[in-house]
Parts: structure tokens; sequence; C-alpha cells
């Protein structure tokens, strides 16, 4: 019988037909694509909606500027600028600089650490008193063990001579021992009350080795560094330092003019005042009269004048040249109400409940104002009270700005 030969197999009908394939590709990527598309859009909302919530709205500021006075100019002077606190600070005791921790236009808080001493023979002698200290702690606790064994022989010898079995000079040595070593004990904490005065003596010895800033203020000279010498009186020719650095405290700066004393008169305390600094002559500094100083100069025939600035300035600095004029009194309008203080834009004026209010720029952080206005200059408002020059009121903003609101300003 003949044998049918097998037919091989056909490889060919396992291939998968190129159409299908990239047919089920295309799926599967879609299959991938589509969460991810839905994953960023929820990445980019989330972030938009944390971007808007912290967003803070953004204003348009302007400087308020100083109205234009009528009043009549009755003096002139020049003189410096100069702060009603500053200070040198030094160390307190001899001894060499291991530290430095400022440089000169820092701003310093009061007690913040300058610079630090060598402080090693200062810890011994601490250390050394601690010792002393704990010493006579020690004798102390010994004199009280011996202070309850003497009461338990006196309370034995008083009930032996009760029993008539012990003399009286017994009872008497006992009490003795006792009030002894109570006398001891009184003298042993008096002396353990002086220890810690001591302790304290020499703590303050080591303290002394560190100087802080007696007030907040800024740095404006650096006079010791480290590895040198530095004394609270001058001594070793010269070559020791007398002082660490030179503070100054920005929000006393005031004027100190000298007023010929025959002009005097002239001046009373809290008079307006109107200052140029040397530095920038086109700006209008409005201050007053802080005080006179009751004496005068023999040799200049002068009287020393004192001057505070309304409104400080960082541009306001130490021994800066300064020029001012004083002035007469405020005039009065035709209706009898005074005269504009300041000139702000009229966009700055906002209409609360038929109260007149601006919104001062504090930081960033806004402040509502009442304030006063005279009329109008132009395009420009005339206030007579609630803004003075200097001050940065916003123009142009959110309808719906609140007092205290952060804000950005317009760049």
């Amino acid at each position: 019988m003949a044998t049918t030969p097998k037919t091989p197999p056909d490889l060919g009908s396992l291939k998968i037909d190129d159409s299908r394939r990239v047919k089920k590709a295309g799926s599967t990527a879609r299959s991938l694509i589509v969460p991810a598309v839905i994953l960023g859009v929820a990445v980019l909302a989330t972030g938009a909606f944390f971007a808007f919530r912290d967003e803070r709205p953004v204003v348009e500021t302007a400087v308020a500027s100083q109205a234009a006075s009528d009043r009549p100019a009755l003096l002139n002077a020049s003189g410096y600028v100069t702060p009603r606190r500053r200070a040198t600070v030094a160390a307190k005791i001899t001894g060499r600089v291991t530290g430095v921790y400022f440089d000169e236009g820092m701003h310093v808080q009061a007690g913040q650490v300058l610079a630090t001493l060598d402080d090693s023979d200062a810890r011994r002698a601490l250390d050394s008193a601690k010792a002393d200290r704990n010493a006579t702690a020690a004798g102390l606790e010994d004199l009280q063990v011996q202070l309850r064994n003497a009461e338990i022989e006196l309370h034995r010898a008083q009930e032996l001579k009760a029993a008539g079995v012990q003399s009286q000079e017994a009872l008497d040595n006992a009490r003795t021992a006792a009030d002894s070593l109570k006398a001891k004990i009184d003298l042993t904490k008096v002396q353990v009350t002086a220890a810690d005065a001591r302790i304290q003596e020499a703590q303050q010895g080591v303290d002394n080795c560190t100087i802080r800033a007696p007030f907040e203020g800024i740095v404006v000279s650096k006079d010791a560094q480290i590895g040198e010498m530095v004394s609270p009186v001058s001594a070793g020719g010269g070559f020791t330092r007398t002082g660490i650095a030179t503070i100054v405290d920005m929000n006393s700066n005031e004027i100190e003019v000298d007023v010929n004393e025959a002009y005097i008169a002239r001046v009373q305390p809290g008079q307006p005042v109107t200052a140029v600094l040397d530095a920038y002559p086109d700006w209008k500094i409005p201050s007053k009269v802080r005080t006179v100083i009751p004496t005068a100069d023999r040799e200049k025939a002068t009287v020393k004048v004192r001057i505070s600035f309304l409104k400080l300035d960082p541009r306001i600095l130490p021994d800066m040249g300064v020029k001012v004029t004083f002035f007469g009194d405020e005039p009065k309008l035709a209706s009898g109400t005074p005269a504009a203080v300041a000139l702000i834009p009229q966009g700055a004026v906002r209409d609360d409940g038929g109260r007149k209010i601006v919104f001062l720029l504090k930081g960033d952080h806004v402040e509502r104002r009442a304030i006063s206005v005279a009329g109008s200059s132009g395009t420009d408002a005339q206030i007579l009270a609630g803004v003075i020059p200097g001050d940065v009121v916003v123009v142009s903003g959110p309808p719906n700005l609140k007092d205290g609101e952060a804000v950005q300003t317009k760049k």
C-alpha cells in the first residue's frame, strides 16, 4: 500500500499581517497617551490653582510730594545730619581679639555678638571658683553628718543624766559638741554663699570677653581685627585699640545747625523747616525744629538748633551736609482752612461711603488711611491731612483692596 507523503507545515500561516500589527500598536499607544494627557492636565490645573491662589494683586504706586508753600522764609542755615544715638562699642577689659562677626554697613540687633576676646584666663578663674565652691559644699555635707551623730549623743546623755547614771559634765560636753557643729555648719553655708559670689564674679569676667551691640543699628566703622589688643583705655603707646565698632541708629538721624545768635529769636520749637541735602539738591525734605540748645558758643556767636525729619529715608546718612530754611506761620486760605501739605495723583484718592481714603504702601502690604482733600492742582490732589510728603500711595489697583492686604508693585 502506497504511503501518502506528509505535507510540511505552512509556516507562512503563522505570520501576522502588517496592517493588523500597526493597528494593534496604534491602539496600545493611544491607551498609554490618554492617561498621560489626563495626568498632565491635572498637574497643570493643580499648579495653576495654587499659583492663582497665592498671587498677590498688582498695584501701581507714586510718592507724595510736598505742596507748594507761600510761607515766608525767615532764616537760612547750614549744618550736618547727626544721629542722636551713635556709640563706639569697646571692651570692658583689656584682651586680644579672637573673633570679629560684623562688617561695615551690617545691620545688627540689640545684644548681637560683635566680637570675642581671648577668655582662657577668665575661664580658668571660673573653673577655680567652681572647684572652691564644690569643696566647701562637700565639707558642709560632712559637718551635717557629724551633727546628726552629735544630736544622737546629746539625746543619749540627756536620758542617762535623767536616770542618774551619767554626770552633768558629760551632758554639757555632748551639748557643746552639737552646738559647735551647728556653728560650723552656719559658717560653711556663708562660705558657700561667698563661693557662689566668686563664681558670679568669674562668670562676669568670661562674659566681658564677648562684646555685644548695645542697640539696634548700622555698623559704620570697623575698628579692630582678629589678633589685635583692645582696651577700654588707651595704652601701649597707641598700639592698643580702644574701640571695636561704631554703631549708628539710623532712626535717630536729625539735623544740627548753628544759628547766629542775632537771629535765634526767629527760631521756635515745632517751627516748620525745609531741608535740602547737598547730595540731593532737588529733594526738599519736610522737617521741624525739635529743640534749641539753651547755650551759646561765645567764639562763634551761634546757638545750636536740632531739627527732626518728618519722615526718615534710607538716603539720609550721618554727617551729610544739609541746608535748611526756617519758615514762619502757615498761611490760611481765603476760607480759613490750612494750606495743603502734600500732593498726590488724583487716581490715588478713593471714595468709601462718602469719605476720602487712600492706600499707603507699607513694605509689601497696604494700609488704609483716611485723608482730607483741599482741592486739585492739575492732575494732583491737594492733601490737608492723612498723607505727608514721602508717603507711597497706591495710584491704581484692584477696586476691592483691603487694609493690610499683601500686594506686589507694578514693575
